[in-house]
């Protein structure tokens, strides 16, 4: 991955630390869980356990460790109101508010792309396939890449 350099200047060094944070960054977005909670964030300020109803099938521990680190990473903003017990509420940070947006436009790109995008599965597919029969028929059995094929086209069909 390559940081476009906005502003000239910057030494290589910084390029790459910029690039290796980006890269922490994104790995921490880049589960499912992250993604619900920013985009059931999006619709207000939720309560711990709010949140947890609004992300179905999320353990605890998982939004738990989740929260931290989008908090960690100014995506998340954590507020705690001293009562008893503790009443803690979660709401997005403008960068985090950002990140929605490009959430956004991603699954926008996936909704207007969604017939090209089966439509490349099905011949990467298709070509695993054959393929796979190739090596069958050469007696080198079954791969990983065939099986998984074969489990979307049986899920699919």
């Amino acid at each position: 991955m390559s940081i476009r350099q906005i502003q000239g200047g910057a030494d290589a060094a910084e390029v790459a630390r910029t690039d290796a944070l980006a890269r922490e960054v994104f790995m921490g977005l880049a589960n499912k869980w992250a993604i619900l909670i920013v985009s059931s964030l999006g619709e207000g300020t939720l309560r711990f356990t709010e949140l947890r109803s609004a992300v179905d099938g999320i353990s605890h521990k998982m939004l738990t460790q989740t929260l931290r680190g989008l908090e960690r990473d100014g995506v998340v903003h954590r507020t705690v109101h001293p009562t008893v017990p503790p009443r803690v509420e979660y709401r997005l940070t403008e960068a985090g508010t950002a990140l929605l947006r490009a959430i956004d436009a991603m699954c926008d790109w996936t909704h207007r792309y969604m017939t090209e995008i089966e439509t490349a599965r099905s011949r990467f597919d298709a070509r695993q396939g054959e393929t796979a029969g190739a090596r069958e028929a050469a007696g080198q059995g079954e791969t990983a890449w065939s099986r998984e094929a074969a489990g979307r086209r049986e899920a699919a069909g």
